[in-house]
């Protein structure tokens, strides 16, 4: 008999944890081990819960995927931030590290951000050699996370993989892409048609298919990775395609994009103007060359079935 992989995730009952363990679970040459803060009930019961503080990692963990930290924030009460990202962000995931480092784990599965690269792109897409730039204290945790990884690693025999996803999507999507189906659920006209941006984002279901070939693919040592859905949208073809999943047409109306930021800056709201109506492209060449990969959902079915999944949603509520 086979000897099961053991893949501990951390952040495993978050948006993209719990997506991974219900992925991975039907693989039968892995055994699956959650780190959480607090037992919890939405842990399937064939997956191992430890305890950070109280449970050590265990001596035979192959792979960490590390997915726990402090995410963007919408309405921040903190009067330092950064201090809060870097906590949760960089000493957390250097701590896990170190101990896992200790307990001889073969890889590091670290999600990081595209914030990293930056807020917005003009013209070029960002791809693994862009400069780094984070703007906004998510991102920039983020960048150091990465930076003292990296550092703490060189020399030894733990590999490190670092995946940057743009934002990522599904029906029970948080933040602002939920604002976004919100709006468009309720079949007001959108001031989106004169927008002529381009973003990128991924999928839940193509992120968590990606991470799962990053566990052991022995291409991804060491290696940094932009992914993306492969299909690059304008918000109000993004809004289209929502509309459409939840069954509604929707009236596109021509509002001047600099008429829209001056209105988002007055309220305080520069930040979701800015996801809403800018560009953010990355290149997931080295992600198809390197490891063969691509997303298995296109992206205009995985945005429709998100519209789909959000209505459902709304009406159960």
């Amino acid at each position: 008999m086979a000897v099961s992989k053991k893949i501990l995730i951390t952040g495993a009952t978050g948006f993209i944890g719990c997506e991974l363990l219900h992925y991975l679970l039907p693989r039968r040459d892995l055994e699956l081990v959650a780190l959480v803060r607090r037992q919890s009930l939405d842990i399937p019961n064939a997956v191992t819960q430890l305890v950070i503080g109280a449970d050590p990692l265990p001596g035979d963990v192959a792979t960490v995927v590390h997915l726990a930290g402090r995410a963007h924030v919408l309405k921040e009460s903190s009067s330092s931030p950064i201090d809060l990202y870097r906590a949760d962000n960089v000493e957390f995931t250097l701590s896990l590290a170190r101990e896992a480092l200790a307990r001889g784990v073969r890889r590091f599965v670290f999600i990081s951000s595209i914030g990293v690269n930056g807020p917005c792109t003009n013209g070029a897409p960002f791809n693994e050699e862009s400069i780094p730039a984070p703007a906004a204290d998510y991102a920039i945790s983020k960048w150091e996370a990465e930076q003292a990884l990296i550092e703490l690693l060189r020399g030894s025999d733990m590999e490190l993989v670092i995946i940057r996803p743009p934002l990522v999507y599904a029906g029970h999507a948080r933040g602002n892409f939920r604002r976004l189906m919100k709006l468009v659920s309720t079949g007001l006209p959108m001031p989106f048609a004169a927008v002529k941006n381009r973003r990128s984002m991924i999928s839940l279901d193509n992120l968590v298919n990606f991470i799962s070939l990053c566990i052991d693919h022995p291409r991804a040592v060491n290696e940094t990775f932009l992914v993306s859905d492969g299909v690059d949208f304008s918000t109000a073809q993004i809004v289209e395609l929502l509309a459409g999943g939840m069954g509604k047409r929707v009236l596109m109306l021509p509002v001047a994009p600099i008429f829209m930021r001056w209105c988002a800056r007055a309220v305080g709201m520069r930040g979701a103007f800015e996801q809403l109506c800018g560009s953010l492209q990355v290149d997931t060449d080295k992600a198809r060359d390197l490891l063969g990969w691509s997303p298995p959902v296109s992206a205009e079915s995985a945005i429709m079935q998100a519209g789909r999944d959000f209505r459902v949603l709304q009406r159960r509520r």
